[in-house]
């Protein structure tokens, strides 16, 4: 009688550990300056680099947002407005975020403030331009382009096939507005994972992903973050740029009395186009966003200017109370 044959006992699995980390997209808007909150730690781990404000989430916190909140105040200081989840983010080779032996995943939220002075020592308020000089439009195309254009073109050239190129093409075309394609301001995550691919973004040498472009070729204007950073700002701020045309969270950057004008630059500052003035001022006024005050102000370098203020009824009345951007051409 022939004997069963015995099994091998399964190996043991390795262990694998996964954390949370909280990080923000904190957005404010000063002197006509989409700004964000920013963060230098002094982990030897960052390498110096700008980092969004973050932390682990702990037993302690409640809920999510609780202990994002939590994070940013014991951070920066700042009182956070409205706030919404954007993703979760857990790349694997995420640099000065890994660990020996899992993985943590970072829940990015986007959050709106108001710039105050009373930052931490080590926090600052930066212009979000400075992380992608590319997406500001509002006065006209930025010279940066004519720099990347060209290395674009030629990523497309190096295509290992017609069809390959013919993919590129069509890439480049759509993300950044060439060829006759239209400039969409809310494709900026887009532009920024194909410099990534590309080689064009410092993230992409420092992470020692597979590239096409030198290191010597990446527009030095342009100041990379830590981690992933970069990569969840650009998230953060194509979410607002969609937002504000179907939902008023625009006004949560506003004082409490403002002026037309003023609305106008801040939503120009954030969408990164220059708006036509008269059709803005008929957009607001048909959908009802804001109501007089009766004040006045002066010194704007003109006529006084009616105070306005947004009008909150209008949250009632219908369902995306939006800004629709009427571009100047």
């Amino acid at each position: 009688m022939s004997q069963p044959a015995t099994q091998e006992p399964p190996a043991p699995r390795a262990e694998f550990a996964v954390s949370v980390d909280l990080t923000a997209v904190v957005v404010a808007v000063t002197d006509d300056q989409p700004r964000v909150l920013i963060v230098r730690p002094a982990e030897a781990s960052t390498g110096g680099l700008d980092a969004l404000p973050s932390g682990p989430l702990e037993l302690g916190h409640r809920t999510l947002e609780s202990g994002l909140r939590a994070w940013v105040e014991a951070q920066a200081r700042a009182k956070l407005g409205y706030i919404e989840q954007l993703y979760t983010f857990g790349d694997r080779d995420r640099t000065a975020l890994k660990v020996p032996t899992g993985r943590i995943l970072s829940i990015g939220y986007l959050a709106l403030a108001r710039e105050t002075g009373a930052a931490a020592a080590n926090t600052s308020w930066q212009d979000w331009y400075r992380y992608f000089p590319w997406e500001d439009w509002r006065r006209g195309r930025p010279p940066i382009l004519d720099r990347l254009e060209p290395r674009l073109r030629g990523w497309v050239a190096a295509g290992p096939s017609r069809g390959e190129q013919t993919t590129r093409k069509t890439r480049i075309s759509v993300a950044f507005g060439l060829d006759g394609a239209r400039w969409s301001e809310e494709r900026v995550l887009e532009r920024y994972e194909l410099l990534y691919e590309i080689g064009l973004a410092a993230e992409a040498h420092r992470d020692g992903s597979p590239t096409g472009d030198p290191e010597s070729d990446v527009p030095t204007e342009a100041q990379p973050m830590t981690a992933d950073h970069r990569r969840i700002l650009a998230t953060g701020i194509a979410r607002l740029r969609g937002k504000i045309k179907y939902r008023p969270v625009v006004f949560e950057l506003m004082p409490p009395a403002f002026t037309l004008l003023q609305l106008q630059r801040t939503v120009e500052a954030l969408a990164g186009l220059r708006l036509h003035k008269q059709n803005f001022r008929r957009l607001v006024a048909q959908q009802g966003l804001v109501e007089e005050t009766g004040g006045m102000v002066t010194g704007t370098g003109g006529r006084p200017a009616r105070e306005v203020r947004f009008r909150q009824e209008v949250l009632i009345e219908r369902p995306a109370p939006g800004l629709r951007l009427p571009i100047a051409r």
